[in-house]
């Protein structure tokens, strides 16, 4: 699975914002693929002008740590590329850590901000939301 530190380094040699997009885009074709028992209203993610969806699974680290995994698909090609890039910093990860990275801190280093719509903007922000909720849960159900 590539790392974020990768996707950084790809993302710096790429001058063009077409570039960029296409490879966001070959990200999201790099998604494992989503059963189609998961297109649920459960896993569907709320405030997201494309149909998107999180399926979460719950694994035990050695230490004995929750671990939140999750699948994501969509029906918009840049968006499954954006929930790769998504994937990549919150699943296999335990609460903690996901709570304490900043996501959209990320997409704005990448330039985001600047090139994605507004409605993209509130679905990124929408889909973060919701692995940070559930990572609270998690949390808060393990205490």
């Amino acid at each position: 699975m590539i790392t974020i530190d990768e996707i950084r380094e790809n993302f710096a040699l790429l001058d063009d914002w077409d570039d960029r997009y296409r490879y966001v885009i070959e990200l999201g074709r790099s998604l494992e693929p989503m059963p189609q028992a998961d297109h649920s209203a459960v896993n569907k993610v709320q405030g997201c002008v494309s149909q998107v969806w999180l399926a979460k699974h719950i694994a035990r680290s050695q230490a004995g740590e929750p671990l939140l995994k999750y699948r994501g698909d969509s029906d918009a090609h840049i968006v499954r590329g954006l929930i790769a890039i998504l994937l990549t910093l919150y699943s296999d990860h335990t609460p903690k850590q996901i709570l304490s990275t900043d996501a959209i801190a990320i997409f704005d280093e990448f330039g985001f901000r600047e090139h994605l719509t507004p409605q993209r903007s509130n679905g990124l922000r929408a889909m973060v939301e919701r692995i940070r909720s559930d990572a609270r849960e998690t949390l808060a159900a393990a205490t």
